[in-house]
């Protein structure tokens, strides 16, 4: 308990409190905190008594004498949810980008998962070309990392004449006229795009997530 009655004294001077108005804070005599620290008396702080005042005091609880902390495993990275749709129908402008919120995700999860975790946003999507894979109002991640440089059969975020999509994308084998790529629907009843030329299709980002709120 010395450590825990040193740790205390220090972090009411580091503060600016006392021992009397700590003490009145849980409910004590005002001397009850100065006879903690200075006299042992009482032994240990009451567990109601270390709750609130590590709450108040905003350290772990543990540092005045209760159990350590749970860790919780990996740390959780922010990642913005810009302010644009990727269109799975007939095609979305997207001119406004800035952040409007931001989720949370395991640090290690997402390293496994993206080229970088700092390459990663969320957007969501709007239309149902994409469907049953996407729906209307999915939210993806999409890994701008892993774009043009890295192509490769998938999911992509892809722009076309200033319009967001978000589409299959189906790589040709090099023949004669060079690397081809189809532009494909999951959903049958819209219209592929067989054959198009890389150099007219702006690659964002290849999707590597999807979350969406249960009916």
């Amino acid at each position: 308990m010395e450590n825990v009655r040193n740790t205390l004294d220090r972090l009411i001077r580091d503060r600016g409190e006392d021992y009397a108005a700590l003490s009145r804070l849980i409910g004590r005599n005002p001397a009850y905190i100065q006879q903690f620290i200075h006299r042992g008396s009482p032994r240990k702080l009451a567990e109601d008594d270390r709750k609130l005042l590590a709450r108040y005091l905003g350290v772990d609880e543990s540092l005045l004498g209760g159990p350590a902390t749970v860790p919780v495993a990996g740390d959780l990275l922010a990642v913005p949810r810009l302010a644009v749709e990727a269109s799975a129908g007939p095609g979305a402008l997207a001119n406004r980008e800035e952040t409007i919120s931001r989720f949370g995700f395991d640090a290690r999860w997402l390293r496994s998962v993206a080229s970088s975790p700092h390459n990663v946003s969320a957007i969501s999507v709007r239309g149902e070309s994409m469907l049953p894979t996407l729906s209307e109002g999915d939210e993806i991640l999409v890994d701008g990392g892993d774009a043009a440089d890295r192509l490769r059969d998938g999911i992509y975020v892809l722009r076309v004449e200033e319009a967001l999509l978000v589409k299959r994308i189906a790589l040709n084998p090099a023949g004669a006229g060079g690397r081809r790529l189809s532009i494909r629907s999951d959903n049958p009843a819209y219209p592929d795009w067989e054959e198009c030329d890389p150099a007219s299709v702006e690659i964002i980002g290849r999707v590597i997530w999807v979350g969406r709120r249960m009916a």
